[in-house]
């Protein structure tokens, strides 16, 4: 049997980006444009962006903050524990599109390790960045609630039990 003709696909967040199903051409990161898509909708980066400061000097920055932050979450997201494998994420087609900025133009590449790294543990790592991060998932939730209002919370009686009691039941 032949493969079934279809239209490209087309994300949201970069009306450029098309996606095929060719087995030739794989990328493992795929997964990370609906993860992208759900941040464009909601604007999950950006919230970020307001509460984080940019304390890097200098004009000749390669990448923007948003960027850097995106590509700082999405690495984590796909399972990737540090930047040791920006090296070879920094050129990764969907990588490079989820980040967004310069990444995604023809040519360019998402930051390297090393850049990833002086923005995590120089930008991120500072003390008011790090209780914006510890504050940032509630900020993420609120966003959610705003655009689509909790109407009931359940929990099961499970879940009200007490720790002790629960590794004893």
């Amino acid at each position: 049997m032949g493969d079934a003709k279809n239209d490209d696909l087309r994300v949201g967040f970069d009306s450029r980006l098309k996606l095929k199903f060719c087995g030739s051409k794989v990328t493992s990161d795929a997964g990370l444009l609906a993860y992208r898509e759900l941040d464009e909708a909601l604007g999950l980066t950006e919230i970020g962006a307001d509460l984080l400061t940019d304390l890097r000097l200098g004009s000749n920055k390669q990448h923007l903050f948003v960027p850097l932050l995106r590509q700082s979450i999405y690495c984590r997201l796909a399972g990737y524990e540090d930047v040791n494998d920006a090296e070879r994420l920094c050129v990764d087609p969907a990588m490079r599109h989820v980040v967004g900025g310069r990444a995604s133009q023809p040519e360019k590449q998402a930051a390297s390790s090393s850049e990833v790294g002086r923005f995590e543990t120089e930008t991120l790592s500072q003390r008011y960045n790090l209780t914006a991060l510890m504050n940032l998932s509630g900020q993420w939730i609120d966003q959610v609630h705003r655009r689509r209002p909790l109407k009931e919370l359940s929990f099961s009686a499970r879940s009200l039990r007490s720790p002790r009691s629960s590794a004893e039941g």
